[in-house]
């Protein structure tokens, strides 16, 4: 399926030792940054709380009982997760399922006083960080050892494979594996999805550049890359491309243009014996001015922010 491959990679965050409410809303505000950071503005936070053990195993007990009242209405795939993890029928795509699943009881009526109080101040959170969301009873995630908050960016845009990003608090985890009981929480996104995702994108726009270097002439063209990671190294907070491949002077300042940089830094070998570099604005109606090498690193500073 698309978005769905036999091998894929994936990134993620986990914290262990934190068990409160504030952890779960830091890891949520940290992928919001990620979209935000790529341009990614319309993934939509679906959020549920999956309770302690004893609450779920009141839950799965009556959503047994609900299903198979109505095991007729089941496709195949929900009959057989009924017998391991009833809870994942839920999460079924199918579009034959989803009024059965919408008629099923929600856990949401099942949470003890701590569960409780952990999901409203975890929501209470997400507001006050202006964080919109959607509370679906339905998320329960695919893994057993998740237990309350859990949590999936979503898209329309991917097909059948909607869910980017997911993840949740996973308590018990540690200790079913050998360790000391351990609080902890964490998510993980699909890197080839993401990347299939960002490639369906219209809104992603590269970083503005501050400046684009042309240089025309044998010599100056050996000097532009040198002077280029001079710059680099001067301001690191300067974003600096430098023009590759040759080319006449007009075609390089085409490129420049295109690239959005606020400035075209043009290098000829007659600014090269000067020792000046001209400083083109691309974006206001300014005059080219002559910068001496030596100082154009602060001119940008000064200039391209």
């Amino acid at each position: 399926q698309r978005g769905r491959y036999r091998q894929f990679h994936q990134i993620g965050v986990e914290v262990f030792g934190l068990p409160g409410p504030d952890i779960d809303q830091e890891v949520v505000l940290l992928t919001r940054r990620i979209w935000s950071a790529l341009g990614l503005l319309d993934l939509t936070l679906e959020i549920n709380t999956l309770g302690e053990g004893d609450e779920r195993a009141a839950y799965r007990d009556q959503l047994v009982r609900y299903l198979v009242a109505n095991d007729e209405r089941l496709d195949e795939d929900s009959r057989r997760r009924l017998g391991t993890n009833p809870l994942r029928v839920l999460d079924s795509k199918n579009p034959d399922m989803q009024q059965i699943i919408a008629g099923a009881p929600s856990i949401l009526e099942h949470l003890g006083e701590a569960s409780r109080s952990h999901f409203e101040e975890f929501c209470a959170g997400l507001d006050a960080a202006g964080i919109p969301y959607r509370i679906n009873p339905r998320l329960v995630r695919g893994l057993d050892y998740y237990n309350r908050t859990v949590f999936e960016w979503v898209t329309d845009r991917l097909g059948a494979q909607g869910t980017v990003c997911a993840g949740g608090r996973y308590d018990v985890l540690v200790e079913q594996l050998g360790g000391r009981p351990t609080p902890a929480v964490g998510f993980a996104m699909g890197l080839e999805r993401l990347i299939d995702l960002l490639g369906a994108t219209t809104s992603v726009s590269p970083p503005l550049l501050d400046a684009y270097l042309v240089a025309v002439g044998e010599a100056a063209q050996r000097a532009a890359l040198p002077l280029a990671e001079r710059l680099r190294d001067a301001a690191p907070e300067l974003r600096v491309l430098c023009h590759c491949g040759g080319g006449s002077f007009k075609s390089q300042f085409k490129k420049a243009d295109k690239s959005g940089a606020r400035y075209a830094l043009v290098l000829g070998d007659g600014e090269l014996e000067r020792g000046v570099v001209g400083v083109k604005p691309l974006r206001a109606g300014q005059e080219q001015e002559e910068v001496p090498l030596d100082s154009l690193a602060q001119y940008l500073l000064a200039h391209a922010r």
